[in-house]
Parts: C-alpha cells; sequence; structure tokens
C-alpha cells in the first residue's frame, strides 16, 4: 500500500495572548495520498495557514502528528525540518515573495544555489521551469516588471526548482484577478500531473476549488468536511 503524500493526527494548536487563548486548529485529522491536488477551504479565522505551516514545519503543534512523505515533521529538529523544508517540501506564499532585485531566472535559482548545483546543471534547471510555466521569454525581466500572474508563475516555479515531493500554496490566488487566479490553479493542477508533484492549496475562492481532487474544509479550528470531487460535479476536465 502506497504511503500517504500528508498524513496528519489529531494535529491541535492554540495561540495565547495573556490569559486569552485562541484555538487554531482542533485535533485534526486526515491523510492525502501521492499526486493529488488537495483544496483547504474556509472562511478567514478557520486554521487554514496554521494548518499549512504546522505540516510545512515553520510552526509546531501543541499536539498531534505531521508526517509528510514517510517523515515525522513533529519529530524532527529544527536543523532537519530546514533540511525537509529545501529538499522535499516547496511554497508557494500570496504574496509572491520574489527579491526585487533579481531577475526571474535568478529568483527561480536561488534554491540551487543554496544546494551548491553547479551553474551549468542550474542554468538547465532554470530554463526548463520558466519554460513550464510559461514565462522561457521573461527570464531576464526583474520581479517588478512582471504582472501579478506571472510574479506567482516565478514564485511556483523557484518552488519546484529542487523537485519537491509536495506543494504548499497559502492562498496563491489572493492578488490575483479571476481570469489570473483560474489560470494559476490550472497551472498548479498540470504541475501536479506532470511532475508527480502533491499539493496542498489553501483558498476561500469557491470557483477554484473545482480544481481540486478533494476539498477539507475548516470551520474555527475544526475539519467538518473531506470530500473528493469528481469532474461531473465541478464541470471541471
Amino acid at each position: 500500500m502506497t504511503e500517504p503524500a500528508i498524513a496528519v493526527a489529531g494535529l491541535t494548536k492554540t495561540y495565547r495572548t495573556g490569559r486569552i487563548e485562541v484555538p487554531a486548529l482542533r485535533e485534526v485529522s486526515f491523510e492525502v495520498p501521492p499526486g493529488q491536488l488537495a483544496v483547504v477551504k474556509g472562511r478567514s479565522g478557520s486554521g487554514k495557514t496554521t494548518l499549512l505551516n504546522l505540516i510545512g514545519g515553520l510552526d509546531a503543534p501543541d499536539a498531534g502528528r505531521v508526517e509528510v512523505a514517510g517523515r515525522t515533521v513533529t519529530d524532527l529538529g529544527e536543523a532537519e525540518q530546514l533540511r525537509l523544508r529545501r529538499e522535499t517540501i516547496g511554497f508557494v506564499f500570496q504574496s509572491f515573495g520574489l527579491i526585487p532585485v533579481l531577475s526571474a531566472a535568478e529568483n527561480v535559482g536561488v534554491p540551487l544555489r543554496l544546494t551548491r548545483m553547479s551553474p551549468r546543471a542550474r542554468e538547465e534547471r532554470v530554463r526548463v521551469l520558466l519554460a513550464l510555466v510559461g514565462l522561457a521569454d521573461h527570464a531576464g525581466q526583474r520581479s517588478y516588471e512582471l504582472s501579478g500572474g506571472q510574479q506567482q508563475r516565478v514564485a511556483i516555479a523557484r518552488a519546484l526548482a529542487n523537485r519537491p515531493r509536495l506543494l504548499i500554496a497559502d492562498e496563491p490566488t489572493g492578488q490575483l484577478d479571476s481570469e489570473t487566479a483560474q489560470s494559476i490553479m490550472r497551472l498548479i493542477k498540470a504541475v501536479v500531473r506532470d511532475q508527480e508533484v502533491t499539493a496542498l492549496v489553501a483558498t476561500h475562492d469557491p470557483v477554484l476549488i473545482g480544481h481540486a481532487d478533494r476539498v477539507l474544509e475548516l470551520h474555527d479550528g475544526a475539519l467538518i468536511a473531506d470530500n473528493p470531487v469528481t469532474p461531473q460535479a465541478t464541470g471541471q476536465r
């Protein structure tokens, strides 16, 4: 039996400010098989970002367990979690997170420099990735010279640089118009299909949910639904 790409069990997180406690996640449990595009939906404050941060090892839970590609994230030390994020998990954020003074190609190449990939191999990998996201002709442009949709495509290419097994995207279309948002979600779905990547995407946009293979719904920190999405139900192909 194939091990899940993501396995979450009893995940609980509470934020505290003085004597005030705000539950962010309440005993959340689910699994995502390899090669799926899973969408986490819920209103603002439902716990979407907290869930993604815990799965990605950017924060620690109060209780519960997270496994990514067979490794128990919640048992790893800081150095091991850093290595996991560099080698196994790719991140895409709403704010793009590009370095303004660098070109599109240079931004995509940053993770490859950290792994000390040779210049020739790095240049080839960057070329392939920019072609994958439809930006082969924009390699030399700096981020401020690109549209929002193009910047997010660069961010996706950068996230894929080290061939991650899991792509985590937190509201990746939040700053984009609806048409561009659809194109970004189609791109993420294509990446899942063609690059053998599992994707976990947080969004509150119901139009984008139809691109998912399954939908996880959070409400006040609790998982209230975990449903597959069928092409017949959504009209997606």
